[in-house]
């Protein structure tokens, strides 16, 4: 199968769905994930079924919808809340809807409160499966998905077919634990964000990380996986710089193809 590339639509969050759109297009990338806070919001129907039809005319994909739903941050209000989103994501056709596992950190989380956040992410795991839509976890600081024991105890506890993961490597961390990271979502992998930031605050150009980048692809092909590669954010936030990283990005993976 094809690798499937694309761009996060909040790496620019400043230009219009339609600078989005062609900019990734004229990359050379196949898909969007457009994300919820700025370009697509919940609750615009007639918008997101513009931005839909747009994308498609430009012969991209929506890969995924990128929301901001924290699981166990709502209350008693979190269906309506998803409800919201998932209407959207069937507007998009966008296949996962991307969420965050909660407001706190898994050391910081209690077991209780952990309980609570698996029961809600089955139940908005079921709604979606009845539209079959995927929802997938972000790897995310302050959340329970901050580091791969605790994610991987997280996929095991809700224990639903179609709540998946995504991955990036953590600029806190060394190679060595980014790779056990990686390797042990891998039966959960649905989407890799793709940036090279080798340290906080740190931020360079993808081809830069030739050293640790194209590894992470090899062990996924050899694993038969095959995630959207997203990128996510540029180096210098500067939209020119995109189709310099698509050409990494499309490089890296086509020598990790078995």
């Amino acid at each position: 199968m094809k690798n499937r590339t694309g761009l996060v639509s909040v790496s620019f969050r400043a230009l219009s769905c339609e600078e989005i759109i062609e900019i990734t297009a004229s990359a050379g990338l196949d898909g969007i994930e457009w994300g919820s806070d700025v370009h697509v919001p919940p609750k615009d129907p007639g918008h997101a079924k513009n931005v839909a039809g747009a994308t498609r005319a430009a012969g991209l994909a929506v890969t995924s919808y990128g929301s901001y739903y924290r699981a166990g941050a709502y209350g008693e209000n979190y269906r309506a809340e998803f409800a919201a989103l998932l209407d959207t994501a069937l507007i998009l056709g966008a296949p996962v809807i991307r969420v965050w596992a909660g407001e706190t950190g898994s050391r910081d989380t209690p077991d209780e409160k952990r309980a609570r956040l698996v029961a809600e992410t089955q139940e908005i795991a079921d709604m979606a499966a009845e539209k079959k839509i995927r929802v997938a976890f972000e790897c995310h600081n302050g959340t329970l998905t901050d580091e791969y024991h605790s994610s991987v105890r997280l996929m095991r506890e809700i224990g639903r077919a179609n709540v998946r993961m995504y991955w990036q490597p953590d600029e806190r961390r060394d190679f060595s634990y980014n790779l056990e990271a990686l390797e042990a979502i891998l039966p959960y992998l649905e989407t890799v964000h793709v940036f090279h930031w080798p340290e906080p605050g740190v931020r360079l150009p993808l081809a830069d990380g030739a050293e640790v980048w194209p590894k992470y692809f090899e062990t996924i092909a050899a694993a038969d996986k095959t995630p959207a590669y997203l990128l996510e954010f540029m180096p210098d936030d500067d939209p020119a710089s995109l189709p310099r990283e698509a050409r990494t990005l499309r490089r890296f993976l086509s020598g990790a193809v078995r």
